[in-house]
């Protein structure tokens, strides 16, 4: 039986309804590893490192979709709270038509730019043919990245948090299955690495395209929908935070991978590649709990259950921290075994990603709540503290950190210096929340 929005959310029902949004972000970090694991294992660390080069990039031009994704999903739900479900269609079909538009025009400025950027990243004459060939064949698929991202948004909108857990799944159990058979079986390097991560997207994007076109009864469906400029700026306002972000660590992980290359060569990229990977298993809790309820928030505030918003802060905040001890002990435990599964054909590469990791994951402890509190005010529908929050977590403070911290401590000061920078988000964050607390009444 589905949950609506409308409902009053205790602890359990809040759990059941964020679940399949924590698992489905999970997972699509999970499929997200095996990529690198088959890629580390069966190509060798110096393309692992070239795909770990070229990675920011396409996350820079894939930021688009997580901005109308969170953005969108926020203006349409708070649309449903107002009791205007016509309207709530048609703004979140705009933006669908729109993504696919911008996902176009993406793939030819991409294509342009990708081979003097990757240059400028720092790859030398071994990691450039890799960099550009896996960043080209993903660059043609950036539609569906676009997609696939706004669709994780707007099912849990639709009440359909399961689908988009299923929907990942099928995403990753292809993207798995592909990468077995074209970087293990049949020897094709980055290209088969390349071709299994684009096709897992198009699954990702497709079927929650058919649902929305078939699904009479859900509470957003696709329909004819007109321009509409000023809900689209609301959508780009809203989920500026979001955009912000990930922009923000794609340039801050290029600038990682640069420092990396001046302290500790490809071996430091590698480890970071590893850490990233890795580091999408726990923050993805923190960011499926975030998304999942999102939409919760949203509807409250359009329904000016203001009861509901305090509720809903007090027992995510409880329950973020709790699991932000939880992760961080896996993370640590963990270490050994992830520098193991990824590295294990090198000794001193592994001793490295193992101290990298347990440095590293210790901001698991502060970054949950930053990450939630600025989904709180993008679902709020207040961009500005949301992507104030994000951009000085995000750039200004890591940014700040990656710089300054390593010339005091040197190659471990790379790896604390994401710590260093969630410390005075966690204030910020704060601040922001008790700053706006009589204003929305939470």
């Amino acid at each position: 039986m589905n949950i609506a929005l409308s409902e009053h959310f205790g602890y359990r029902k809040l759990i059941k309804f964020t679940l399949p949004t924590i698992i489905m972000m999970i997972f699509t970090s999970i499929y997200g590893v095996v990529d690198g694991l088959f890629i580390s294992n069966c190509v060798g660390s110096t393309t692992f490192a070239a795909v770990n080069l070229v990675w920011p990039v396409i996350m820079v031009l894939s930021t688009f979709g997580f901005m109308i994704g969170t953005g969108g999903s926020a203006l349409v739900s708070k649309t449903l709270g107002e009791n205007k479900p016509q309207k709530a269609s048609e703004i979140f079909s705009m933006l669908i038509y729109l993504l696919i538009a911008a996902g176009i025009v993406l793939i030819v400025l991409g294509l342009a730019v990708i081979k003097p950027v990757v240059i400028l990243l720092g790859a030398d004459e071994e990691m450039l043919a890799p960099c550009i060939i896996y960043g080209s064949i993903l660059l043609i698929a950036i539609p569906t990245f676009l997609l696939q991202t706004a669709f994780q948004s707007f099912l849990v909108v639709a009440e359909k948090p399961q689908l988009g857990l299923g929907v990942s799944v099928a995403a990753g159990v292809t993207n798995m299955v592909l990468d077995f058979l074209f970087v293990y079986a049949l020897q094709g390097g980055v290209v088969g690495a390349a071709l299994a991560t684009a096709l897992s997207r198009l699954v990702g994007a497709v079927i929650p395209l058919i649902y929305f076109i078939c699904a009479k009864s859900a509470p957003i469906r696709l329909v004819k929908a007109k321009f509409d400029l000023r809900a689209i700026l609301s959508s780009c306002a809203n989920g500026s935070s979001e955009m912000v972000s990930n922009l923000s660590m794609s340039i801050v992980n290029m600038l990682y991978n640069l420092q990396l290359m001046k302290f500790a060569g490809s071996n430091g990229v590698v480890a970071y590649g590893i850490i990233m990977y890795a580091g999408f298993l726990f923050v993805g809790t923190y960011q499926g709990y975030a998304v999942g309820s999102a939409p919760i928030v949203s509807y409250h505030y359009g329904a000016r259950h203001k009861e509901e918003l305090h509720v809903l802060l007090r027992k995510s905040l409880t329950l973020i921290a709790i699991i932000s001890v939880v992760m961080t002990l896996l993370a640590e435990l963990s270490a050994p075994l992830l520098a193991t599964i990824f590295v294990s054909y090198d000794e001193n590469l592994m001793q490295l990603t193992t101290t990298a990791i347990r440095l590293f994951m210790l901001s698991y402890l502060l970054s949950g709540i930053n990450i939630f509190t600025s989904s709180f005010f993008t679902a709020l529908n207040n961009g500005a503290v949301s992507a104030l929050i994000s951009f000085l977590r995000t750039f200004v403070f890591q940014l700040a950190a990656i710089l300054i911290i390593p010339a005091f401590f040197g190659l471990n000061g790379i790896w604390l210096s994401v710590l260093a920078a969630e410390a005075p988000s966690l204030v910020v964050s704060i601040i922001c929340l008790i700053a706006n607390k009589k204003k929305y009444g939470y």
